[in-house]
């Protein structure tokens, strides 16, 4: 989920970007960028996985 998030954010700075916007002086495409990479880390790191998914799998084999 959080590696979605991080391909929504990258799109989004992508895109403000190329079109030449912000959404004010707080919500620039390098916040967006630092948030992506965040949501990137977690999701390597992993933050919010189905533990319990994984392990019932294994407990069929």
């Amino acid at each position: 989920m959080l590696a979605i998030l991080a391909a929504v954010l990258f799109g989004l700075a992508l895109l403000m970007e190329l079109a030449g916007f912000g959404l004010g002086p707080i919500i620039t495409t390098g916040t967006l960028t630092t948030a992506g990479l965040l949501c990137v880390a977690l999701h390597l790191a992993g933050v919010a996985t189905d533990r319990s998914r994984f392990s019932r799998s294994r407990r069929r084999r």
